[in-house]
């Protein structure tokens, strides 16, 4: 007798882990620089470089890159950019274990307070999501080979079995001509690369990308004027992912680092051409929904069948979603005053405060970080900025959901516009997306070892050889045969019944197999 076995793969999240921390510095301006008369705007964003488990703590370190802009102080005053980085060690207290970690979201609030005209004082808060996950594989019986008889009860389930995970990335180059109303570059002062959509399709072997980005740079003219430009860039691309076939589930956590932008001369010999860089990081976990039928129960009407269980947990597949929430809002906002000109450019960040399961779904409630850079009508400083906040709720459907699914969510800001409306007041309007994978797991007793012995003739004797049965609420035709040491085809043909479904109070009539009706 040997019990066939089957492994199944599948993801095991543990806690997330929520961190925060402060970097601060004083910067001198370089001496290449020109004085600072006033900060316009500080940004910066988050790379980490490394991850290490030391005893119960993740050391996370990395850089901070930063760009401040601020307008000159001198006698023709226009935007000037400092730019740098700020490397950073972070120990992070965890539970030590068998799990991965990785950084799951990071947002960061950069400040650049003006000391003097050639000294800065820079502050930046990092907040870290911290996710953990293990690789385990459950061993499942489905079926047995046995030289003895024997009755199988099988159960049909649609399994979510972890088919691949892994870490990859893609190269973005593209490169765009200015438009004709534009000046040609200069200098380079503000630039900002943001993902603005992703769409990725399971094929066979790969992963097909389909996505934009968004292109933000301000300059200074060949005559020292400035401009910018602001523009969706679609890309494409394929990720190689042997053994993918198209149909399967994925849950996948995109992030863009090390964008470049260079100018490049056009066909004309003038620098009017952006060439863009930057790195797609993706973190996948590939899932395959298999048909599988697994071993629940046994017996053998020659020997006495006696086995072990043990419980195990799999998954399966209760809803991949993929859901947009729009946002719009009008701000009155008096600290602008009264002499803006125009909105140049807008940034947000999603951040979700508290997700909970209610009828229909799971309600995400959270903030819209935003920021935008704007024209005023004042020579001596010609740009602003603002920085708030913009709440939102959303639910994402999922009909069936409880407390006990695993809910993977990634987000994005994949359309963002401010402008005018009137004197001190703006209008947003933002399309938030949110791709959800959620997995419902399943408990159940596998069997795990099989012993065969032999049943006595006593007992065999004691054993009724016709029974009269009224069914109670709960019982199966396979747990009546089983009991009572026949076949469920037995009882069916016996009493003229069509199907297995048995009802409470229905009467039967059980005979022992191998019993001759006199």
């Amino acid at each position: 007798m040997e019990l066939v076995q089957k492994r199944i793969h599948y993801m095991q999240e543990g806690r997330r882990t929520f961190d925060q921390f402060y970097l601060d510095e004083d910067l001198n301006v370089p001496d290449a620089k020109e004085d600072v008369g006033v900060i316009v705007q500080g940004q910066a964003n988050v790379k980490v470089e490394d991850l290490r488990l030391v005893e119960n703590y993740l050391r996370v370190a990395g850089k901070l890159y930063y760009q401040i802009l601020y307008i000159t102080d001198t006698a023709d005053p226009r935007p000037a950019v400092i730019e740098g980085t700020l490397p950073f060690e972070e120990m992070v207290y965890v539970e030590s274990g068998q799990d991965q970690f990785y950084i799951e979201n990071t947002r960061t609030e950069f400040t650049a307070t003006l000391v003097h005209s050639r000294k800065m004082s820079v502050r930046a808060m990092v907040e870290m999501e911290i996710g953990r996950e293990v690789l385990s594989d459950e061993e499942t019986t489905v079926d047995v080979e046995s030289s003895i008889p024997v009755y199988k009860k099988m159960r049909q389930i649609a399994l979510l079995g972890l088919h691949t995970t892994k870490k990859d990335t893609y190269r973005i180059k593209e490169e765009i001509t200015l438009p004709g109303t534009k000046e040609s570059v200069g200098q380079m002062l503000v630039t900002d690369v943001k993902s603005r959509r992703l769409e990725i399709r399971v094929q066979q072997d790969e992963l097909i990308l389909q996505g934009e980005i968004l292109l933000f740079c301000m300059y200074l003219s060949e005559d020292g004027k400035t401009d910018w430009v602001e523009q969706g860039i679609p890309y494409s691309g394929r990720i190689a992912c042997g053994g993918v076939e198209e149909g399967m589930y994925y849950h996948v956590q995109p992030s863009l680092s090390d964008s470049l932008i260079d100018v490049r001369l056009d066909e004309d010999g003038e620098m009017r051409v952006l060439g863009v860089e930057a790195t797609l990081g993706l973190k996948m976990n590939i899932y395959k929904e298999e048909n599988i039928e697994l071993l629940e129960d046994m017996y053998s009407l020659e020997q006495e069948c006696r086995f072990e269980t043990r419980g195990a947990v799999y998954e399966e597949l209760l809803i991949q979603n993929h859901s947009k929430c729009k946002i719009s809002e009008r701000l009155s906002l008096p600290e602008l005053g009264d002499d803006v000109l125009q909105i140049c450019h807008s940034d947000g960040m999603i951040q979700i405060d508290h997700t909970e399961v209610e009828e229909g779904g799971v309600r995400l409630e959270g903030i819209l970080h935003l920021s935008f850079l704007y024209l005023r009508a004042n020579d001596a400083q010609p740009f602003g900025s603002w920085q708030g906040m913009v709440p939102f709720s959303w639910l994402l459907e999922c009909q069936g959901i409880t407390d006990d699914d695993r809910c993977d969510i990634s987000r994005h800001v994949e359309q963002l516009s401010v402008n005018l409306a009137g004197n001190e007041a703006v209008e947003i309007k933002a399309v938030l997306a949110f791709d959800t994978l959620v997995r419902r797991p399943i408990t159940m007793q596998v069997i795990t070892k099989v012993e065969f012995a032999p049943v006595s003739e006593e007992e065999i004797a004691r054993a009724p050889g016709i029974v009269g049965y009224i069914v109670k609420s709960g019982d199966e035709l396979w747990t009546l045969a089983k009991r009572y040491r026949t076949t469920e085809e037995g009882i069916r043909e016996m009493n003229g019944l069509d199907s297995p479904q048995i009802k409470e109070g229905e009467k039967l009539l059980i005979f022992k197999e191998n019993m001759s009706i006199l």
